[in-house]
């Protein structure tokens, strides 16, 4: 993911969690999933509303880019507004209004393109799950000669599937469409390797709702919440480790609820931290549901996976 690079790059306070569980005298309060319709299109989002001191805050997730903070956070009785800036072909400025009822938001997105969608969100459920206590044998996902488990999605300008099975190898050859598993997951263990081109960027959606970046881009470019191994823009690998463009690389992620650990060439960076909500370019914000496992690849070429296999508990 590299969308919105001005709002990626944000202070620290944008990717560090603001989230308190001590106040919730205000209907807004806590994290909440949110679905957007336009008259064109229906995509996820996500905000967590806070209060210190009385002053309220506002963190979101828009469309495509990294969790941020809203400004101009006004809450006036039953209402709840402030504006973001988020990526539709170009930075463009958003302004929100919702009302809670029965547990419930309702409200209207604007943006100044003059593009209103209508908005509709619920608790983000807390997902709290105990840790199994055996897994299944790991079961692979890429049988290493075709896309066959595969299903390549739409992507956004149209660019088609580049996604091909060589050598053994799961190969986007060039910036094209994203490719899901067909089969939906709830808690698991996924192995995957990774071969990751310098200037490359890519990630493996979780649920397909959280994002593990895949990416060596110029220094600089990422901080430490959107670089590699990342749960992009919520999480930040503990340890660093050596970059290895060009080179494989292994993945292990264990994901039970919401909590992730993230294991890479058997470094753990990510010890069972949650997630606090979807990410940029998830499928839905359907939180508590199942859903695939998937790939990007609308980003750049030169992409390999290989030996993917994922347990699921043993019940």
């Amino acid at each position: 993911m590299n969308t919105l690079r001005s709002l990626l790059l944000l202070v620290a306070a944008a990717a560090t969690p603001a989230f308190s569980q001590g106040n919730h005298d205000s209907p807004f309060a806590g994290r909440w999933d949110l679905t957007i319709k336009t008259t064109t299109e229906t995509y996820p989002s996500w905000i967590e509303f806070s209060e210190n001191s009385g002053r309220p805050a506002v963190r979101i997730v828009g469309r495509v880019s990294s969790v941020h903070p809203a400004s101009e956070v006004n809450v006036k009785g039953p209402q709840l507004s402030f504006t973001s800036s988020e990526w539709f072909g170009k930075p463009t400025k958003v302004t929100w209004t919702f009302t809670e009822a029965n547990g419930k938001l309702n409200g209207a997105q604007k943006r100044e393109d003059g593009t209103v969608g209508h908005i509709v969100g619920v608790p983000a459920p807390a997902l709290h799950r105990p840790a199994p206590t055996a897994w299944t044998k790991p079961e692979p996902l890429f049988n290493g000669k075709s896309l066959a488990g595969w299903v390549p999605m739409d992507s956004p300008d149209n660019a088609g599937n580049h996604w091909v099975a060589e050598n053994g190898d799961l190969l986007n050859q060039s910036p094209g469409a994203n490719l899901r598993t067909t089969r939906k997951f709830n808690d698991f263990k996924l192995h995957i390797e990774y071969n990751c081109p310098k200037d490359g960027n890519s990630g493996i959606y979780l649920r397909g709702r959280y994002e593990v970046q895949v990416a060596y881009e110029a220094p600089g470019k990422n901080d430490k919440f959107h670089g590699m191994g990342a749960v992009y823009g919520f999480l930040a690998p503990s340890v660093e480790l050596p970059d290895k463009p060009g080179q494989w690389e292994t993945f292990d992620i264990t994901l039970v609820g919401r909590n992730v650990t993230v294991v890479r060439d058997g470094t753990t960076t990510i010890d069972n931290q949650e997630i606090p909500g979807i990410t940029g370019g998830a499928l839905d914000s359907h939180e508590a549901e199942p859903n695939y496992v998937y790939i990007q690849g609308d980003h750049t070429g030169g992409m390999k996976y290989r030996n993917i296999t994922i347990s699921v508990p043993r019940h």
